[in-house]
Order: structure tokens, then C-alpha cells, then sequence
């Protein structure tokens, strides 16, 4: 017998399919997502309005409705706040109760991606799933981050997989399937309100439309069958449209909420109603966007996959002479269905005038389910060898980029009003000192202190002159002018001056 001598495709097949490639990736992307935000602060992308909301909750009891730090009316439904106040509950940290919903829920979507394209495609697209999820530029960033955009993209994703398993069994809904869809809408509903029909709805009417157009039907599941997907397609067509009840009662569930607001809160319906959600589709209220903002920074935020994606979709079609009618008409509805909900999404949020990059991400886990049954599909022998290297080349981007973002924020002082704000607070209960925050534009800098309002420089200086107070936070600025009015008041050693390259207002804490 002749030594049998290991091609590249073997080595290659061999990699794909070690289990430890599988621990590699996952260990890489979870140590991602833990330290892509770090150093932790809340100074940016809005992160102290979403952290305010379970602050008030814990500190006041506004369980429903809640402002934000400069007092006006918080615009996101409750859900998310809910989740942190009771982690806090739990582990009696703010930083972790902020931040563990969208851990979790980034660690949640990493493994339904793997588990349901590994049973459904095989081991090597699991691993490819895994991998697009974890090392692209955007994950990393939202998972830690204090937003609701990681835990509403598991939601929507929970939602599109029934459908697509509904798909890929085809069964038809029950009762069950439907229940289970109301109770995902709702908690969608109440994390973001409306937005999950964006994602949502037009996928489910253009896969029903071309369906029809192409006269899809869908290999039924017989008994004694032992690999059902080998059926020839029958006639009988099971629909992704579960029916009215579930949407429309979870809409109904959000609208309480939101009448509530407008009956009990002052200044909802023009800050929630008319700003926060009919001001998207305007130019004049938030800052609009062109039509093409989402698909560049889709290319560039989910490379190298975005590129492997539309590889793979050239070849395929190249393969069928540019027929795309015929090429779909090809496709599994399962993989049909990933498309249009992926694409569906995306031109929908493109219509939107007021964009920003984060919002897109409920489109990125369906895309990662879409990839990896490209990669199960195949276009030829060399494609494994393509999928090495841009799982290699990921693990080098976007560690890279991650691990430069964390060292650049650290040298750059990024925390700086956070560590000020802690050492300030820590003080102020080592010394029980009675203090206060005067009015400034940086939101973050009440929940570093732990305190619920600012106070105007009037007050604070009325308050101090009659003993009230120990101490006062204010900018350097207003410190200024705050000093000549204020009884036996020295600026002390705590500063925030460390901050670099002259970014952020520097802030000063005045003692008796």
C-alpha cells in the first residue's frame, strides 16, 4: 500500500473540523466582546440616558417612565431598564448590571448561531456562523456597550429563526408557535418600541411574493423518511405568516404604554411621539442621512464577511450565466428566507432618514446564518481555503482593531470623567460629605457621582452659604465664577485635568 500524503484541501478540511478551531474562535470573540468597550465610561452614543433609566427606577421607584439626566422625558420603553435594575439587585454594581444584558445577550446569539447552522449545515458552517458573528468590528463594540441594540438584535433574531425552522421543517403554525411569537414581539416591543417591524415585516412579504411568483412549494415531512430534506419540493406550501393576533397584540401592549405616557407624563407625546419616533421619518428633527449610508459601513464593519458574502454571490451567479431568477428558483426556501429577511431590513432602515451604524445590527446574526449556508452550499472545492484565511485574517482584523481601540483608550485617559466621578463619590462617603452637582452638559457625570439631579448655580451657592452643603462638583469654568460667592470654599486636589488633547469639559470639586 502506497503513504497517503495530505493535500492542502485535506489540512484545510482538517482545520475547519478540529473541535479546538471551534474553542479558538469562541474564545477569541467572548474575550472581544468583554473588553471591546474598555476603558468603561458612559460619555458617548447616548449610554447614560439608556443607564439613567434603571438609576431612577432603583433610586426613585419610576418603574414606567422615566427622564433622563437634563430632565427631559426618557424615549425607550422600560424593558431593558427593568433587566438592569435587576441585575443590580443581584450584584449590587452598576457597571455590571449596565452592561451584562448586552453581554449575555451577545453570548446567547454567538451560540444559536453555532448550534442551529451546525445541525443544520454541518460542522465547518458552524464554525463559519461563530466566527462572523464574534470577529467583525461591530459586535465586539455593542456588546458591553449600554445600549439596547445587542438584546433587541437576539429578540429579532429568536423571532426569525421560528420562522425560518418553520420553514426548513415545513410545518405549519400552532397555536404554541404563536404564543411564543407574541411573547417575543412584545418583549421586542418593549425594548424598542415599533422598530421590529422594520426588520421583520418586509423579508416576510417579499419571501411571500417571489414564493408565489416562482411557484415554490415546500418537501413535507414524511414519516419513515430518513433524510427528509432529500424530497422533491410537493405543492403544498406552508406560509411565514402566522396570522394577525400576535402582532397586533403586541403592538396593543406598547400602545398601553404608550398612552399611559401621554395621559401621566408631561411632554411625552411631543419628546416620544412626535421627536423620538414620527422625527425619524423627517429631515428636520434628526440629522438625516443619504440613502446609501448603511451599505458602506456594512463593507467595512462586517469585513472580511461582507466581502466573502459577495464573493460567493458572484460565483453563484457567474455559475448560472447572471440568471437570477434561475438562481433563486435554485435556492432552498430556508436560505430564501434568510435573504429576504436580511435584505428586507436593510432597504427599509436605508429609507429611514435618520440612521446611525448601530441600528443596523439586528440584519448582522441572519446574515452570519446566511454565510454559513453559502459555506455548506459551496461554490467549488476551493472554498475552504478561502474560509482559513478570512477566519484567520478576522481574528487578526478585529483583534487588532479591538485590542488598539482599548490601549489607545487607556492612553488617552477615555475614563477620565468616570475616574474623577468615582473618586469624588468615594470621598464623599469615606469623608459623609453633603454634596451636590452643578448643572453641565455631560451626562455621564450624575451616575459617576450617584446622584439624581444637577443643581443651578444659584441654588448651589444659596445652599452652601447656608451650611447646607460640604462640597460641590462643577466645571472649571462655572468653578470660576462659583468661588468668589461661596463661604471658605477651596478647590481641592481632585481634578478632572487628566484629560489628553483637550477632549471633554474638565470639572473641579470644591470643599469648605
Amino acid at each position: 500500500m502506497g503513504a497517503h500524503f495530505s493535500t492542502p484541501l485535506d489540512m484545510t478540511v482538517n482545520l475547519l473540523e478540529d473541535q479546538r478551531a471551534v474553542w479558538i474562535v469562541a474564545a477569541i470573540s467572548f474575550l472581544l466582546f468583554l473588553i471591546g468597550n474598555l476603558p468603561w465610561q458612559l460619555d458617548d452614543y447616548d449610554q447614560a440616558k439608556q443607564a439613567f433609566m434603571s438609576f431612577e427606577m432603583v433610586k426613585e421607584g419610576h418603574w414606567f417612565y422615566q427622564r433622563t439626566p437634563h430632565e427631559h422625558v426618557a424615549t425607550k420603553p422600560p424593558l431593558m431598564g427593568w433587566i438592569s435594575a435587576g441585575f443590580f439587585a443581584l450584584t449590587r454594581s452598576w457597571d455590571l448590571s449596565w452592561r451584562l444584558p448586552s453581554l449575555l445577550a451577545a453570548i446567547a446569539l454567538a451560540v444559536l448561531l453555532f448550534r442551529t447552522a451546525s445541525s443544520a449545515y454541518g460542522s465547518i458552517a458552524g464554525l463559519v456562523a461563530l466566527s462572523a458573528f464574534g470577529l467583525n468590528l461591530l459586535s465586539p463594540r455593542l456588546a458591553t456597550l449600554v445600549r439596547t441594540d445587542m438584546p433587541l438584535a437576539l429578540v429579532i433574531f429568536l423571532i426569525g429563526l421560528l420562522i425560518w425552522q418553520k420553514i426548513h421543517l415545513s410545518q405549519d403554525w400552532t397555536s404554541q408557535d404563536r404564543v411564543y411569537l407574541f411573547a417575543l414581539l412584545t418583549l421586542a416591543m418593549l425594548i424598542k418600541g415599533p422598530i421590529v417591524y422594520a426588520f421583520l415585516l418586509p423579508g416576510m412579504g417579499l419571501f411571500e411574493w417571489l414564493r408565489r411568483r416562482f411557484a415554490w412549494g415546500y418537501a413535507r415531512v414524511v414519516a419513515g423518511v430518513a433524510d427528509p430534506g432529500q424530497h422533491a419540493r410537493s405543492q403544498a406550501t406552508v406560509s411565514v405568516w402566522p396570522g394577525w393576533w400576535p402582532w397586533i397584540a403586541s403592538l396593543a401592549v406598547f400602545l398601553l404604554w404608550v398612552g399611559g405616557g401621554i395621559l401621566f407624563q408631561p411632554a411625552f407625546f411631543d419628546e416620544v411621539v412626535m421627536r423620538e419616533f414620527l422625527g425619524r421619518f423627517g429631515e428636520t428633527i434628526h440629522r438625516p442621512q443619504p440613502l446609501y449610508f448603511y451599505l458602506p459601513h456594512l463593507l467595512h464593519k462586517f469585513a472580511p464577511w461582507s466581502l466573502l458574502l459577495i464573493a460567493i454571490c458572484i460565483v453563484y451567479l457567474a455559475g448560472r450565466r447572471w440568471r437570477v431568477g434561475a438562481a433563486l428558483r435554485e435556492m432552498s426556501p430556508e436560505t430564501f428566507w434568510l435573504l429576504c429577511w436580511s435584505v428586507g431590513g436593510l432597504i427599509v432602515m436605508s429609507l429611514i432618514p435618520s440612521k446611525r451604524v448601530d441600528r443596523i445590527f439586528p440584519i448582522i446574526p441572519p446574515l452570519c446564518l446566511l454565510l454559513a449556508a453559502q459555506a455548506s452550499a459551496g461554490v467549488g472545492v476551493l472554498r475552504r481555503p478561502y474560509l482559513v484565511v478570512a477566519v484567520l485574517f478576522a481574528i487578526f482584523f478585529t483583534g487588532g482593531y479591538a485590542s488598539w481601540k482599548v490601549i489607545t483608550g487607556y492612553r488617552d485617559r477615555r475614563d477620565a470623567l468616570a475616574t474623577f466621578g468615582r473618586k469624588v463619590y468615594e470621598t464623599a462617603m469615606t469623608q459623609h460629605l453633603r454634596y451636590e452637582v452643578v448643572s453641565a452638559k455631560d451626562e455621564g457625570l450624575l451616575l459617576y457621582l450617584q446622584k439624581m439631579r444637577y443643581i443651578e448655580p444659584d441654588r448651589a451657592v444659596s445652599e452652601w452659604n447656608a451650611g447646607e452643603l460640604d462640597a460641590l462638583v462643577a466645571s472649571k469654568e462655572k468653578a470660576a465664577d462659583l468661588m468668589p460667592q461661596l463661604r471658605a470654599a477651596t478647590a481641592s486636589q481632585l481634578k478632572s485635568s487628566d484629560i489628553e488633547k483637550g477632549q471633554g469639559t474638565r470639572y473641579v470639586l470644591i470643599v469648605r
